[in-house]
């Protein structure tokens, strides 16, 4: 795929997100990880797997981690950020120093032997002082990112900000404010339904 902007990529993930992703039930309401019901509904790992989403998904990503100047690893919770990681370390490209790395929701304990991750961190070895950014695909009130977060400031390490990809406008932008970590969305939900 030719090379485009930031831009251009939002307003083409717009769309993707729109027919891959999105399901509207205004009568019979979605049950969401944080336990609330919605009739707004975000699977965004048809996004994530593909090829042309992927590919757009990295230019915003990489835009933003840009912006935010000297990062040290990007990474966060299982299932939904492990696709993102690869993305944004394989946008980074050749030469890059970014790691990747992924929060376990429950350790294995198998995990960390080789890097010297504490149990519930694998991928590259995580450093106290590192700069970190948390990725996640769908935002509604910040929770499982914010326990990632908390897991990441006791290692000594410094979350710099977390970037979804999909922002519901439910509070998650506040709860992130109140951690002291700034929470970059790609989309918002009213970007999809147009409310």
């Amino acid at each position: 795929m030719q090379s485009i902007s930031a831009a251009q990529a939002k307003l083409l993930l717009i769309d993707r997100v729109r027919d891959l992703a999105y399901l509207h039930s205004p009568n019979d309401l979605f049950t969401l990880a944080s336990g609330r019901e919605s009739p707004h509904f975000f699977d965004m790992k048809p996004v994530m797997m593909n090829p042309e989403c992927a590919h757009l998904l990295g230019v915003l990503i990489h835009d933003k981690i840009v912006d935010l100047g000297d990062v040290d690893a990007v990474g966060g919770l299982e299932l939904g950020a492990v696709p993102l990681t690869a993305i944004a370390i394989a946008k980074a490209g050749k030469g890059s120093e970014i790691r990747g790395f992924m929060v376990r929701k429950e350790p294995k304990g198998r995990g960390g032997r080789k890097t010297g991750n504490p149990p519930g961190i694998e991928g590259s070895t995580i450093r106290s002082g590192d700069r970190v950014v948390l990725l996640e695909d769908v935002t509604t009130t910040g929770g499982s990112a914010l326990k990632a977060a908390e897991m990441l400031n006791s290692m000594g390490c410094e979350v710099v900000a977390c970037i979804t990809i999909l922002d519901r406008e439910e509070g998650g932008i506040e709860a992130f404010k109140n951690a002291g970590i700034p929470l970059i969305p790609l989309l918002l939900r009213s970007n999809i339904t147009g409310d």
